[in-house]
C-alpha cells in the first residue's frame, strides 16, 4: 500500500515538472500513463542503452551525471514508458533544481523500495520485470522515431529531386 502513495507523490511532482518543461518548451502536456495493471510477462534480453544515452547528454544548463540520473530513470518503479520518454525528451529545457528534485526523488523511491521488499517481494519483483520492459519499449520508441524521420528525410529529398528535373 505504502509504493502506491509513494507512485502517486513521484507521478504528482513528475507531472509538475513537464507542466514546467511544456511551458518551456511549447509541447503539450498530458498524462499517458497506462492505468491497467496488467500480469508481469517475462523479461525481455537487455539491449545497449548507447543509443537513448545520446539523448541525455544535450542539457545546456544542468550539470549531472549522465549515467547515474539515466541508471535511475531505467529503473523507476513508478514511472511509466511514456513518462520516462517526457523525462527524457524534457531534459535539455529541465532547470538545475528539476534535474536535481528528479534524482532525489528516484533515489528516495529506491530506497522505499528496498524497505518494502522483504513484505511486498513479488510484486515489487513483478514492478522490476515490468519496467525492464518498458525500457526496451521505450528504446524501441526512439528507434522508430529515428526511421521515421530518416524516412521523412529521403522523401524531401526525392520530392526535391522531383522538382529539379521538372523544373520547378
Amino acid at each position: 500500500m505504502f509504493f502506491l502513495k509513494k507512485r502517486v507523490y513521484l507521478q504528482k511532482y513528475f507531472f509538475n515538472i513537464c507542466i514546467m518543461a511544456d511551458e518551456n518548451t511549447g509541447i503539450p502536456s498530458g498524462s499517458q500513463g497506462d492505468g491497467a495493471q496488467n500480469p508481469p510477462t517475462p523479461p525481455r534480453p537487455k539491449t545497449s542503452n548507447e543509443e537513448i544515452f545520446q539523448k541525455f547528454l544535450v542539457h545546456p544548463i544542468t550539470q549531472f551525471d549522465e549515467r547515474v540520473f539515466m541508471d535511475l530513470l531505467e529503473h523507476s518503479l513508478s514511472l511509466s514508458t511514456f513518462e520516462k520518454k517526457r523525462v527524457v525528451d524534457s531534459i535539455p529545457t529541465l532547470s538545475q533544481l528539476q534535474i536535481d528534485e528528479l534524482t532525489k526523488v528516484f533515489e528516495d523511491e529506491r530506497v522505499e523500495f528496498r524497505k518494502l521488499m522483504d513484505s511486498e517481494g513479488e510484486i515489487i519483483k513483478g514492478l522490476v520485470v515490468k519496467a525492464q520492459n518498458e525500457w526496451e519499449q521505450l528504446k524501441d520508441i526512439y528507434k522508430e522515431e529515428e526511421k521515421a524521420k530518416a524516412q521523412s528525410q529521403k522523401d524531401t529529398q526525392q520530392a526535391d529531386e522531383i522538382k529539379k528535373n521538372l523544373g520547378l
